[in-house]
C-alpha cells in the first residue's frame, strides 16, 4: 500500500518504480520501487487523487505495457501487478478541471466500487460503534460493555463528515474518559452532547418554566462549544449580543 498524498512530489516516482544508485543527490544505493516489491501481488494506491500528473503519464504506461523503468535507468523491468486505488474526490470532476489524466482515469475504472457517504448509511452505525468499543476495551483494559441510548442516539443523528475514522477517534475518546460500563452521552466531544435529545418530566411544571429551562440548556450548550465566546455565540443564536448577556446573566450561567 502507499499513500499517493503523503509522500513528496519528488520522492513519489523513486517510492514507485525504484532508482539507481547516483541516480540523484541522495541516492546512495539501488532501491526497488512498490511495483517491483509487488510483482506477482497486489498494490494499492490510496488517494491516486494526489499524484502529480507527470507521474500518472508514467502509470499510465505501466498499466498498458506492464513494464517498468527505474529511475536513473534506461531499460525496462516487466512486472505483473494487480491494482486497487481510491480516493475521496470524484475523479470526474479532477478530469473536468485538468487535475486528473482522462486517459488514466478510463484506464483504471474498470470495476468500480461506490463506498457511500457513513451518514448515508446510519444503519452501520451500531455494528460500527459495537466493533470500535470491542477493539478498545481490549487496548485500554476497560470493562466497556456497550453505548447508552441516549449516546447512540446523539450518534445517530450525527453527519459524520469525518466519515468512519471520525467515529473511530470519538469511541477511542469516550473508552478513555468512560468511568462506567456503558459509555454516556457525557464522555462524547461536545458538539456531540449538544445534540441529545430533550427529556419532558412528568411533572414539568408550567410551560414557561419549561421554555426557560430548555432555554438556559441550549444557550450553555451553544457557550461550551464555541469555548465561551460570545459575539460568535451571539451571531450563531442570532442575538443581540446584549440580549445574550442578559440571558447569561438571568439564568447565571458561569463561564
Amino acid at each position: 500500500a502507499i499513500n499517493c498524498g503523503a509522500i513528496s512530489e519528488n520522492l513519489i516516482e523513486s517510492e514507485l518504480f525504484g532508482h539507481k544508485r547516483g541516480a540523484f543527490t541522495g541516492a546512495i544505493s539501488d532501491k526497488e520501487g512498490y511495483l517491483k516489491a509487488a510483482d506477482g501481488g497486489t498494490l494499492f494506491l490510496d488517494e491516486i487523487s494526489e499524484m502529480p500528473l507527470q507521474l500518472q503519464v508514467k502509470l499510465l504506461r505501466v498499466l498498458q505495457e506492464k513494464e517498468i523503468t527505474p529511475v536513473g535507468t534506461t531499460f525496462s523491468i516487466p512486472v505483473n501487478v494487480r491494482f486497487l486505488a481510491s480516493t475521496n474526490r470524484n475523479l470526474v470532476e479532477e478530469v473536468q478541471q485538468g487535475r486528473f489524466r482522462e486517459d488514466l482515469y478510463y484506464r483504471i475504472n474498470v470495476i468500480e466500487i461506490n463506498i457511500p457517504s457513513l451518514k448515508n448509511r446510519k444503519d452501520d452505525l451500531p455494528f460500527l460503534i459495537d466493533h470500535f468499543i470491542n477493539k478498545y476495551r481490549t487496548q485500554l483494559n476497560k470493562d466497556i460493555k456497550g453505548i447508552d441510548k441516549n449516546a447512540l442516539r446523539a450518534l445517530m443523528n450525527y453527519e459524520w463528515k469525518g466519515e468512519v475514522r471520525e467515529l473511530e477517534n470519538i469511541i477511542e475518546r469516550a473508552a478513555i474518559f468512560a468511568k462506567g460500563e456503558y459509555l454516556t452521552i457525557t464522555e462524547l466531544p461536545v458538539y456531540l452532547q449538544s445534540t441529545k435529545e430533550i427529556c419532558i418530566p412528568e411533572k414539568a411544571g408550567s410551560l414557561d418554566d419549561f421554555v426557560k429551562k430548555v432555554e438556559k440548556e441550549f444557550i450553555l450548550r451553544a457557550l461550551e462549544t464555541h469555548e465561551y465566546d460570545k459575539e460568535k455565540v451571539a451571531k450563531v443564536l442570532n442575538l443581540g449580543l446584549s440580549t445574550l448577556y442578559r440571558k447569561i446573566k438571568e439564568y447565571d450561567i458561569e463561564a
